[in-house]
């Protein structure tokens, strides 16, 4: 279930500038449209990004089993802005799935730390969204529109799907959670 949250985890950088590399291919005629399609239905069926509103976040880490505070992979790699680097939040079903799948970079954090990235972040003006790899939800992030590679893979190449507004987010977690404390 969670298993590739490992893998993406330890090759968060390289995985986004692949994501990068082959969006700017969205530019080229003729080749541009295909792309796009493809990496829109990729961005619908297994790596996607959800927006939140600060109520929805707040309680998406009173939810979770676990929380662990990263570095922001996309202000990390592309460096654009002053925002703070730490704000990533890692989020997961259970602590054990936060132990098994967390980046080296991460260290975990109580619920009320998390509130208050979360508050900073809003504070700053930065748009929070959650992250899901396949099946999986795994982090909360503060996103700026000069770093962010979902805001950028949607507003600057037209990616749109890879980016979208889901109204029950807090229920599909809240059930992801349920589901996997009844698989143990």
């Amino acid at each position: 279930m969670h298993h590739t949250l490992k893998f993406y985890n330890l090759n968060r950088q390289g995985i986004l500038r692949l994501y990068m590399f082959f969006a700017a291919f969205t530019r080229i005629p003729l080749l541009g449209r295909l792309v796009r399609k493809i990496a829109n239905a990729y961005g619908r069926s297994q790596h996607h990004a959800y927006l939140l509103n600060p109520a929805e976040a707040k309680e998406l880490v009173t939810l979770a089993g676990g929380l662990a505070a990263a570095p922001c992979t996309c202000r990390n790699l592309y460096h654009k802005c002053n925002h703070p680097m730490d704000n990533e939040i890692l989020l997961a079903a259970s602590r054990h799935v936060l132990e098994e799948t967390k980046s080296n970079d991460a260290h975990e954090i109580t619920p009320e730390r998390a509130a208050e990235i979360l508050q900073d972040s809003q504070r700053r003006g930065l748009v929070l969204t959650i992250l899901k790899c396949r099946d999986d939800f795994y982090a909360i992030c503060s996103c700026c529109s000069c770093c962010c590679v979902p805001l950028r893979l949607s507003k600057q190449y037209g990616i749109g799907e890879v980016l979208v507004r889901h109204k029950n987010i807090v229920k599909e977690f809240r059930e992801y959670v349920a589901a996997h404390d009844s698989n143990r």
